[in-house]
């Protein structure tokens, strides 16, 4: 099984960089955000395929699938993107090592993907969603899927909150910067996602 256990003697860089292609979404200091993709990642650096570069120096937040969020500075530019390195302390060094390792070990056993359902973009982004309280709050669609959706919103809701996403029931799974990722409660189709979401 591979580790990312390495030598103290490697100065130059001090953590193994893995290839792992991972999809994501970075911002760039002026808050847009941009679809991305992992070249290859440490818990100490990571080099990305983006479609819009940072600057040097510049402050970049990633959000990325099965990693979650990660952020650091522009280091470099790369062929088609840049890499950057990343501010975490140690423990969450630890925690993103211990998730690289699965992720390559996942790749190398051939273990299945776990995201069920391709991402796409709504036609109409503007949606209500509403919380166990009745409150709607208006929200903006990043992207949706037959299991789920990426929301911009401000809204602090803890993982697990029930909501209504329009008429769909989900919850809460995983925070990001301004938004909210949710898990339909039953698996749509797709004509039910562009009756709704257009």
């Amino acid at each position: 099984m591979f580790s990312l256990k390495v030598p103290l003697s490697d100065e130059r860089r001090r953590h193994q960089r893995v290839k792992v292609a991972l999809l994501g979404r970075y911002m760039l200091s002026s808050r847009r955000e941009y679809p991305c993709q992992t070249v290859d990642m440490s818990p100490g650096g990571l080099a990305l395929i983006a479609p819009v570069p940072a600057q040097p120096g510049e402050r970049v937040v990633v959000y990325l699938d099965h990693v979650g969020r990660v952020e650091g500075h522009m280091v470099r530019a790369i062929p088609n993107g840049f890499a950057m390195s990343v501010s975490a302390t140690i423990r969450k060094r630890d925690k993103l090592a211990a998730q690289l390792t699965w992720l390559t070990n996942r790749n190398m056993l051939g273990l299945p993907e776990d995201r069920r359902h391709e991402r796409v973009a709504p036609k109409n982004p503007r949606a209500v969603l509403v919380t166990e309280d009745g409150v709607q709050s208006e929200v903006r669609i990043i992207d949706v899927s037959l299991s789920g959706a990426a929301v911009m919103t401000s809204l602090d809701l803890p993982i697990g909150t029930p909501v209504m996403l329009g008429k769909t029931a989900a919850r809460v799974v995983r925070h990001f910067e301004n938004g909210i990722a949710v898990e339909f409660a039953r698996t749509q189709n797709a004509e039910q996602l562009s009756e709704q979401f257009g």
